[in-house]
């Protein structure tokens, strides 16, 4: 299951669990045409700061079990130090960091022992990396996302599932007006791989989708 699916980096691993074969369930707030053709079973109407549409997917779910499960719905708004748009950034709080933990708490039943978590967060989320500044919002739900699954990994590991905090690099969508280095799909390939290599004596880490461990 993957949130976020109906475009970018959400919709290129969309279609990469399909390549390979797997059932793959596509969560946005609206669907797009791509992810309509795309094969996979789409939940729709789903915003992942909203509690009630959550319950709704928990709902729609039913008893199935998720093996591998990609918080990957996210924001970014423009936020420096002499436009501070406190609404902005509870927005992107509400979104990216309590989202992404809302999620995990509601489908939890459905995760079994050997399931898989996968937050994508961001780089700009490391406080050790900040050397730009700026990106108040952003940059402070990032942290406290990987602080969230940190804790995930902490509380979940005695449930048999591993969860893994993940940047995709600086990618070509929408988010960033298109001006990223590296193109949806690689971005989603790497993703990929750091989750098959994810298991319990790794939960937790923090990495780049090029299998980079990044500093907190």
């Amino acid at each position: 299951l993957i949130t976020g699916a109906n475009r970018g980096i959400g919709l290129a691993l969309v279609q990469a669990y399909l390549k390979r074969g797997d059932s793959v369930i596509g969560v946005c707030r609206n669907s797009s045409e791509a992810l309509k053709r795309s094969g996979a079973e789409v939940i729709e109407q789903v915003d992942v700061s909203q509690q009630d549409d959550l319950d709704k997917l928990h709902s729609q779910l039913g008893g199935r079990t998720i093996d591998v499960l990609i918080n990957n719905a996210g924001i970014m708004r423009k936020n420096s130090l002499d436009d501070l748009n406190y609404d902005q950034i509870r927005e992107q709080f509400e979104v990216n960091a309590i989202g992404p933990l809302r999620v995990v708490a509601t489908l939890k039943a459905n995760l079994q022992k050997g399931s898989k978590v996968g937050l994508v967060t961001s780089r700009m989320g490391s406080i050790a990396d900040n050397d730009s500044g700026g990106s108040y919002g952003y940059r402070m739900s990032k942290t406290a996302l990987n602080a969230a699954g940190k804790s995930l990994a902490v509380d979940l590991k005695k449930h048999g599932i591993a969860v893994a905090l993940l940047h995709p690099g600086w990618v070509n969508t929408e988010m960033v007006n298109f001006n990223g280095l590296i193109e949806p799909e690689e971005a989603a390939a790497g993703l990929q791989a750091r989750m098959d290599e994810l298991n319990l004596e790794n939960s937790g880490g923090f990495w780049h989708s090029n299998g980079d461990q990044l500093p907190w």
